[in-house]
């Protein structure tokens, strides 16, 4: 069976978590997270840069940043995980979801500035499959309009728009390390990235249960105490030396993913009668996060699916779009028509790819899709 993913590992991990657990420290802010973020802040050229627990705590983070308050209004896809919207719902707002472009299965930009009300504050561009959103648009918007920008790259390491790194060019940006992303800190794992000098000295408090601890540890202060509200958005020192074993060798794993995307595009793209496949647009370098296809409807993608398990290949569809979720009807709404974010949900299949694929895994896949096409 060829599994949908597979953790990347690299055997670099193995020396730095059995270094952490030997540490001191290894409840956070050790050794290994701060190569990480040193690592990060010199890659993305952003502020600062904060590992979290998971990209949910990211988000979180970002939403106590710019002071989301009940009965504020948060403007973002409904095609996303349900940790975009948590975030800001657990502060009280309301979300107002936006339709997709059915090129990218991104936020359609064009959309963004006919739903903003007097209590908008933030708009979440989340860039899908590691494929940016129109970001020049959207941050001339949020300018004009005095809103804050938080990207949800979830997805988007490695990725850039032209020639920024994805999470860099908002006010914010947050990454996941979960199993199933490019990279991992072995299991979950998150990341905020701070573009603005004027939020970093709040953001170490908040990650500190509002406390100035980061302060105390650099001298600054005497003895540190609660200063402010926040919460325990520390990872563990094993999480952060597990990603670090990753981030030794990122270009490697970027490339190799690459690879297995290419191999996939090239050998489907006389099908454009059955299928749709991933678009980039220009400007636009992704990451290989995902490799997915589009089938003509529900019951298209059903049989498909179920044809690549007889064919011990595993396959699995994405997101159910928020604002038809329960939770979704409850604290939020969607802005205008749903002209494509439901149809073209129900089209999309993703399929296998992880770093260190085999060629005989990629020809599995390719020979299993080829066949079942013809079959439907």
């Amino acid at each position: 069976m060829i599994p949908f993913n597979r953790p990347p590992y690299t055997g670099n991990e193995d020396q730095f978590v059995t270094a952490a657990m030997r540490s001191a420290k290894m409840s956070g802010d050790g050794d290994f997270t701060i190569r990480c973020q040193t690592w990060f802040e010199a890659k993305l050229s952003c502020k600062k840069a904060l590992l979290t627990p998971s990209c949910t705590q990211a988000l979180e983070m970002a939403a106590l940043l710019v002071g989301i308050e009940p009965g504020d209004e948060v403007i973002m896809p409904s095609y996303t995980f349900v940790s975009t919207a948590n975030a800001f719902v657990l502060r009280g707002a309301k979300i107002v979801f936006v339709d997709v472009r059915p090129d990218t299965m991104n936020i359609d930009e064009s959309l963004i500035e006919a739903a903003i009300t007097a209590k908008t504050k933030v708009i979440v561009p989340v860039h899908y499959a590691g494929v940016a959103c129109e970001m020049d648009v959207i941050m001339d918007i949020a300018a004009r309009h005095k809103l804050y920008v938080i990207e949800d790259a979830a997805q988007g390491m490695m990725s850039t728009y032209k020639g920024r790194p994805l999470g860099t060019i908002g006010h914010f940006g947050a990454y996941s390390f979960h199993e199933t992303k490019n990279y991992t800190s072995g299991g979950e794992g998150g990341l905020l990235l701070i573009n603005e000098e004027t939020f970093v000295s709040r953001a170490e408090i908040i990650r500190e249960k509002g406390t100035n601890r980061s302060q105390f540890w650099r001298g600054m202060v005497d003895k540190y105490t609660w200063v402010d509200i926040g919460s325990s958005y520390l990872p563990s020192e094993l999480q952060a030396a597990y990603l670090y074993g990753q981030l030794t060798v990122a270009d490697e794993i970027n490339v190799d993913r690459l690879n297995t995307w290419n191999e996939y595009y090239k050998a489907f793209g006389d099908l454009s009668a059955k299928i749709e496949l991933p678009f980039v647009p220009q400007g636009c370098q992704h990451n290989a996060h995902m490799f997915y296809l589009k089938l003509d409807g529900l019951e298209s993608r059903t049989k498909f699916i179920a044809g690549l398990k007889e064919s011990n290949v595993m396959s699995v569809f994405h997101y159910v779009p928020l604002h038809s979720s329960p939770c979704g009807k409850v604290f939020g709404r969607m802005h205008a028509s749903d002209k494509f974010t439901t149809r073209e949900s129900e089209k999309l299949v993703r399929l296998p790819i992880w770093y260190g694929m085999q060629n005989k895994e990629r020809e599995q896949v390719i020979q299993s899709v080829l066949t079942v096409l013809d079959r439907i």
